[in-house]
């Protein structure tokens, strides 16, 4: 495997690669059990776990991280040292879950959430799913009172977008053309999580006005990195992403080769999967 920079594309002017870190897999977010989601943080939910594996990805270039960081603030510690370690610097896209009442307790609760995600270095913050979702009006075909939040990302000096696990955030948002520079969806080759078929989803992604950031490529462990990736890239448009996380930093530079071996079209180069007396056609 050559560590030759990853391919790249462009959300509002800022130059992203095409593969983004993802966070699951550090926080302990295994979508599987609580007994996957404790091993995964006995593992990596600390500063050195991470740390190693920002500069596995950093290797190729893959300089950009999602995930609700201002929540995980150890985080920015790994950052860092990565950053002072390689001399590369780190785009940071966070996903923050604000309170979307409305009330002015709620807005000033919302205005300090925001506050830590520009202090925390955010270039792009993209409001948490779980949030926006609360405002759309599906008669309407809205997302009502969005405009105030993007505006108060705008006003912190990061880049807005929406986590849009509901596509009709996409539609709505193109639609009403607010100030939305990137998207955060679903989708996987297993539909999972997805709230509609694989096929519609790919079909909103392509007619998106803006790039779209994709997650769980690899339904959180229930396909092999060799499908899920070979599905996304294959599928997916050149200005789109495929958020991708690991458990270790082996398993970084496997993902590395796996999508880069999808984008040029070629075969993988990479080690059998280890089994006792393995037959001769799998040596």
């Amino acid at each position: 495997m050559s560590n030759k920079p990853f391919p790249r594309t462009e959300v509002a002017g800022v130059s992203l690669p095409r593969m983004l870190m993802g966070t699951n897999w550090v926080y302990g977010w295994s979508h599987t059990s609580a007994a996957a989601d404790a091993n995964i943080k006995r593992l990596n939910h600390n500063k050195e776990a991470i740390e190693a594996m920002l500069e596995a990805y950093l290797s190729y270039d893959i300089n950009a991280i999602m995930g609700p960081l201002s929540d995980k603030p150890f985080t920015y510690d790994a950052i860092h040292a990565a950053e002072d370690k390689t001399g590369k610097g780190i785009i940071i896209i966070d996903t923050p879950i604000i309170n979307v009442d409305d009330n002015a307790a709620a807005r000033k609760e919302t205005e300090a959430i925001l506050d830590r995600v520009r202090d925390g270095g955010a270039t792009f913050c993209l409001l948490h799913h779980s949030s926006v979702e609360q405002l759309v009006n599906k008669n309407k075909r809205t997302i009502d009172r969005l405009p105030d939040y993007l505006s108060m990302v705008r006003d912190r000096g990061m880049i807005p977008g929406l986590s849009a696990h509901m596509p009709e955030l996409i539609l709505y948002s193109d639609a009403n053309e607010y100030d939305v520079q990137t998207y955060i969806q679903l989708y996987n080759c297993m539909s999972f999580l997805m709230q509609v078929e694989v096929e519609q989803v790919n079909k909103i992604i392509w007619e998106a006005k803006k790039p779209v950031m994709t997650i769980k490529s690899m339904a959180a462990g229930r396909c092999s990195p060799f499908v899920g990736l070979s599905f996304s890239y294959a599928t997916l448009r050149p200005c789109d992403m495929v958020t991708v996380g690991a458990m270790t930093c082996e398993e970084v530079h496997e993902d590395v080769e796996i999508a880069m071996a999808a984008l040029e079209h070629r075969r993988p180069i990479l080690e059998g999967r280890n089994s006792p007396n393995r037959t001769e056609v799998l040596k």
